[in-house]
């Protein structure tokens, strides 16, 4: 269990189980190698799998009716990233997962997940915590977009975030934030000048 120590830490720091249910539940995650601009989920497709990643980046993605790429969601170590609504649903997903960078990565099946939560219920305790923080994560997000300026939701990702703006390219980003790539070009050149930030 030498690549699922990252996942035993990530579930123990959410929820109290026993080390029998904790191995069950580890039994029944794989580890899977992508590589840089993989889609492991195309729009469209049903999300049967959920991943966790041990090494690298994922992100959730759509395009929008004018036809501009929108990042709703990236994961970096010790996140995990799926297509919510159709990973729930059983229903073709609006949304892409794509690999960012070379990625090490855990992942279970729908089926497998939904089984767990059936025969331990501290691992629904844990699916349950998961769908609150993917809640208030996106209720912040978007309230940023209608509060915050552009330059204001840089520094707030800059803050809270600083990976995203560190090991992601210029597209992303702004994707991220939903601002143009010459706005961000604007504001992390006045941001890193103030901040004398190399």
């Amino acid at each position: 269990m030498k690549n699922h120590r990252e996942l035993i830490t990530f579930i123990k720091r959410n929820v109290d189980i026993d080390d029998e249910d904790l191995k069950t539940v580890l039994s029944y995650f794989k580890t899977i190698k992508k590589s840089k601009n993989q889609i492991l989920l195309p729009s469209g497709k049903n999300s049967q799998v959920s991943y966790f990643v041990i090494k690298g980046c994922l992100r959730l993605f759509y395009i929008d009716e004018e036809g501009k790429d929108i990042t709703r969601y990236i994961a970096f170590e010790n996140q995990f990233a799926t297509e919510l609504v159709s990973f729930i649903t059983n229903q073709p997903a609006q949304e892409s997962i794509q690999v960012i960078e070379n990625s090490d990565l855990l992942y279970i099946t729908h089926d497998d997940f939904r089984y767990l939560m059936k025969i331990i219920p501290q691992w629904k305790d844990f699916y349950n915590i998961y769908l609150e923080k993917a809640y208030v994560n996106n209720s912040k997000r978007l309230i940023s977009f209608t509060t915050l300026n552009a330059s204001e939701r840089y520094k707030q990702l800059f803050k809270v975030n600083p990976d995203i703006v560190k090991r992601l390219p210029n597209k992303i980003v702004a994707s991220y934030i939903n601002i143009s790539q010459e706005t961000l070009s604007r504001i992390k050149s006045k941001f890193l000048i103030k901040n004398k930030i190399s």
